[in-house]
């Protein structure tokens, strides 16, 4: 006699199969293959460093460090072009930048693409988007219409881009009015994702989610009043490599900057415990990274688009249910932007398509595959604060390794730095005949890198000129409001 016995379980439908009578035989446990849901938890300008799990002594970070020791932390994560929409295209594509054509900010991705929300949307997820935008190009607080510019997402709460983080623009689905987040603009947004995941429970579909927040990018302090007064600047402590000179604005600037940190450690934990609570942890697999980092005084500098450490490295940290079997901990590769994409589909088991351009490291995960010992990174076209007419900006193409970081620009050899030795890359060693074999070696790994990716490393221009961009005298695309 066969006894079935169905029950649900958390993430699925757990079948216990009961074989014959005998008190020998232990039932069979087979987890029926369910759907998981996506949620990607987007951040601005948040470098690597500043979280308490990485050993920033400024900043307690409890939540994150709670996901960080439940899940996987990607500790070399890096943003393979350190710029707002290149990042963003690329998580979005599995391209990179030269490939899906935003190498700039404020310039359009193309409707036509192949994309993270139309992917899942067409393999039966509900697709929604809450917050920063910025792949549209048609000014920067202008609406987006429903259809093929929101890229496949169907639920949409959004802006193209604000640094206004206090009463800040969005749009509500196929509401054309613009309306106004009423107060801090992170609070509101995480409320909002927090009211469409608990809707979700009773949807016959899983969803994919993307929550996209403008902090802790600059303006640093117009955090709440509650989190900027936790942060003395004149307690914080500085890294190494920003210059005395520097000292008292920096200190000032990242007291602020961790207050937006806190401030989100905060709603990072509000979210997970809302998905407990409402039973879909153990259901959704969980992405937090930033699109790129903040120099915040490093190197004599702040921003990004540079190749030093504190503008290329991000947080990446992944929550994977503990039913798919993947061990957590820290894994050492250096997961790129468009790696991403086809990682989340890998491990949805949706097919990836062949635009796909990044590694899928769903094998990596599970021991199976060794993958992201090197990785490129690049600056197509500085511009902005960078730019080439007022500034010390340049185009560059590099290699990072788990040691080193390797840079040329059009001229020649620009930067070479031995991470493990010395972190705060004080000490370029291109040019020094004791590192010459490295150099010539990661010199030679890069071309191979190039001709790979099919790029030629022409000057910015002539990709500029070949995109058919409009550039100001600087060679920044203009934007309006």
């Amino acid at each position: 006699m066969l006894m079935y016995k169905n029950i649900l379980w958390g993430y699925g439908l757990l079948v216990i199969t009961l074989t014959g009578c005998s008190p020998k035989k232990e039932p069979s446990i087979q987890v029926m293959d369910m759907k998981p849901n996506v949620l990607v938890l987007l951040t601005d300008q948040w470098r690597a460093q500043a979280t308490g799990y990485a050993g920033d002594p400024n900043v307690h970070t409890p939540n994150l460090d709670s996901l960080a020791a439940k899940g996987i932390n990607f500790k070399n994560a890096i943003s393979g072009m350190p710029v707002c929409s290149p990042f963003r295209a690329s998580l979005l594509t599995g391209q990179r930048p030269l490939t899906h054509g935003v190498f700039m900010n404020d310039v359009q991705l193309d409707t036509n693409a192949v994309t993270l929300g139309k992917v899942f949307k067409k393999a039966g997820y509900n697709t929604g988007y809450i917050g920063k935008w910025h792949l549209d190009g048609h000014g920067r607080l202008q609406f987006i219409p429903p259809g093929k510019r929101r890229q496949g997402f169907d639920f949409w709460k959004g802006n193209e881009c604000t640094h206004n983080y206090n009463e800040s623009v969005y749009y509500d689905n196929n509401d054309s009015i613009r309306k106004i987040w009423d107060g801090y603009d992170t609070f509101k947004q995480t409320d909002e994702a927090l009211d469409y995941i608990e809707q979700q429970q009773s949807a016959d579909n899983p969803f994919m989610m993307v929550v996209s927040y403008g902090t802790p990018h600059a303006p640093y302090h117009t955090a709440p009043e509650e989190y900027r007064k936790r942060f003395d600047p004149d307690e914080i402590q500085l890294r190494d490599n920003v210059p005395e000179e520097m000292h008292v604005r920096v200190k000032k600037d990242l007291a602020g900057y961790y207050a937006h940190i806190a401030a989100l450690d905060d709603m990072i934990g509000k979210v997970m415990t809302n998905l407990k609570e409402t039973g879909q942890l153990e259901n959704t697999i969980i992405v937090f990274t930033a699109d790129h980092g903040d120099l915040l005084g490093s190197q004599g500098a702040y921003k990004k688009q540079q190749p030093y450490e504190e503008s290329i490295r991000v947080p990446m940290l992944y929550y994977i249910p503990e039913h798919m079997d993947i061990k957590k901990g820290t894994r050492e590769a250096l997961m790129n932007s468009e790696d991403i994409m086809p990682t989340l589909l890998g491990l949805c088991n949706i097919a990836i398509p062949n635009t796909v351009e990044g590694i899928n490291y769903k094998g990596y995960l599970e021991g199976k595959e060794l993958v992201g010992e090197e990785a490129l990174i690049s600056c197509v076209q500085p511009f902005g604060q960078w730019n080439k007419v007022k500034h010390d900006g340049r185009e560059y193409r590099g290699i990072k390794t788990l040691k080193y970081t390797y840079t040329r620009d059009l001229n020649g050899p620009w930067l070479l730095f031995d991470n493990i030795n010395d972190p705060y890359q004080l000490n370029n060693l291109v040019g020094n005949v004791e590192f010459a074999y490295l150099q010539n070696d990661l010199e030679q790994r890069l071309t191979v890198k190039l001709k790979q990716t099919n790029d030629a490393f022409l000057s910015g221009e002539e990709y500029i000129k070949n995109w058919g961009y409009t550039v100001d005298e600087t060679g920044t695309v203009p934007y309006t409001h």
